[in-house]
C-alpha cells in the first residue's frame, strides 16, 4: 500500500524571483519535479508540489531556500537542481543555503563561482585557509576550476602578485611526435584546459593583458625546477601525472606569501607503467601535517553532465574488479611458489633394501 498523497505550497511575492526558480518556460520546474519524484506545478504566483511526503518535503526545502538566493543574487541553473536534491535527501539538516552560498566572486562583469554541494565547499575553504590544498577525486568534480576561481579573485584583490598555473607535459594514452612552432606554442595544448577555466571567469582581454605583465604565468611542471615562488598563487593540475620527484620538486618551490593548489585523479594517471604517481605518494606522506589540507572528493561530487557520473561509478567498479583479480592472481602465484620452495627443500627418502 503507497503512501498518502501529501502536498505543500510556496507563494513567491516577487515576479523577478518566481521567473529565476521557474525558469524558461519552467524547465527548472520540470527538472526539480524530475530528481525529487514530486510533481511541480506553477499556478500564478504559486509553486505547487505533491506526491509521497518525503519527495515533497525535500522538493519544498530547494525552492525556498532557492527563494532566498535568488534573492541574494546568486543564479541558479538545471546542473543546481539535480546535485542539490541529491545532498539535500542525503542530508536532512542541511540547507540549500549552505550548499549554494560559498560564492567566490572573480569579476563584477562575469557571474560569481558558486561551489555545488558540501565538499566543494570544504575545498573552497580549505583553499582560502591553508597554505598547501590537495584536490583528488575523479574527473568533473570542480577541482581545478574552482582553485581557478579561488586564485583569480586573490590576484584581483591583491592578495597575491602572481598566479603560476603548471602541469605535467604528458599525452594521454598516445604519441603526438614533434610539435611544431616555438616552446609558447608546443606546450600550449597541454596548458589549454587552465586557459580555458581562465577565460571562462575573466575577459579575454584582461587575461592576455595579465599574461603580458606577468601577472599570469603557464608553464610545464618541469620548467619549475630551480624557482622559488614567492606571494604567488600556484596551481598544479592533472598531479596524477607527476612523478615522485617532480611532485617533490614542486612542493619545495613555495615561497613566502604564497598559496599552492594540487588537484589530480589518482583513476586516470598517464604514466609508464611501474613508475610511482607522485600525488598517491604525497597524499600519504603529508596528510595529518599542519597548514596541508587534503580534500578527497567522490562520484556524488560529479558536477558535469548527470551521465559523467554513471561513468565515473562504472569505472570505479571496473578498477575494483581489476583490483581484487590482481590480488587473487598475486595469491595463487605466492601459494604455488611456497609449494615449489617446499617440494625443493623436501628430502628424498633413500631407496629401500633389498632382503636376499
Amino acid at each position: 500500500m503507497g503512501s498518502a498523497p501529501f502536498s505543500a505550497n510556496l507563494e513567491v511575492a516577487s515576479t523577478s524571483v518566481l521567473l529565476a526558480l521557474s525558469g524558461p518556460q519552467s524547465r527548472l520546474l520540470g527538472e526539480l519535479s524530475r530528481h525529487s519524484g514530486a510533481e511541480v506545478n506553477l499556478r500564478g504566483n504559486t509553486i505547487l508540489i505533491s506526491g509521497e511526503e518525503p519527495d515533497v518535503r525535500v522538493a519544498h526545502r530547494f525552492l525556498s531556500d532557492a527563494a532566498q538566493l535568488v534573492e541574494r543574487g546568486v543564479e541558479i541553473g538545471p546542473n543546481d537542481v539535480a546535485h542539490s536534491v541529491r545532498s539535500l535527501r542525503g542530508n536532512p539538516g542541511a540547507s540549500l543555503t549552505d550548499l549554494l552560498d560559498e560564492v567566490v566572486m572573480v569579476s563584477p562583469r562575469r557571474r560569481p563561482v558558486v561551489p555545488k554541494g558540501p565538499m566543494q565547499r570544504r575545498y573552497v575553504e580549505a583553499i582560502r585557509t591553508h597554505d598547501l590544498t590537495f584536490g583528488i577525486g575523479p574527473a568533473g568534480t570542480g577541482k581545478t576550476y574552482l582553485a581557478m576561481a579561488v586564485a583569480a579573485s586573490a590576484l584581483l584583490k591583491r592578495e597575491v602578485k602572481r598566479i603560476v598555473l603548471t602541469r605535467p607535459a604528458v599525452e594521454a594514452g598516445e604519441k603526438l611526435g614533434f610539435l611544431p612552432g616555438d616552446l609558447a606554442e608546443k606546450v600550449n595544448p597541454y596548458l589549454r584546459p587552465l586557459y580555458d577555466a581562465l577565460h571562462d571567469m575573466l575577459d579575454f582581454e584582461k587575461v592576455e593583458q595579465m599574461r603580458d605583465r606577468s601577472q599570469i604565468e603557464v608553464a610545464p611542471l618541469a620548467f619549475m625546477r630551480g624557482r622559488t615562488l614567492n606571494d604567488s598563487f600556484v596551481i598544479l593540475d592533472e598531479a596524477q601525472n607527476a612523478t615522485s620527484e617532480q611532485m617533490r620538486m614542486f612542493l619545495t618551490r613555495l615561497g613566502y606569501g604564497s598559496k599552492a593548489v594540487v588537484t589530480g585523479d589518482m583513476t586516470q594517471t598517464d604514466l609508464p607503467s611501474g613508475q610511482r604517481s607522485g600525488l598517491r605518494e604525497a597524499r600519504t606522506l603529508l596528510d595529518g601535517i599542519d597548514g596541508v589540507s587534503i580534500c578527497q572528493f567522490s562520484d556524488a561530487d560529479v558536477v558535469r553532465h548527470p551521465l559523467v557520473q554513471k561513468i565515473v561509478v562504472a569505472y570505479e567498479k571496473l578498477d575494483e574488479q581489476r583490483r581484487v583479480q590482481r590480488e587473487a592472481e598475486k595469491s595463487q602465484r605466492e601459494a604455488e611458489r611456497s609449494q615449489r620452495e617446499a617440494a625443493a627443500v623436501t628430502p628424498t627418502p633413500p631407496p629401500a633394501e633389498t632382503i636376499r
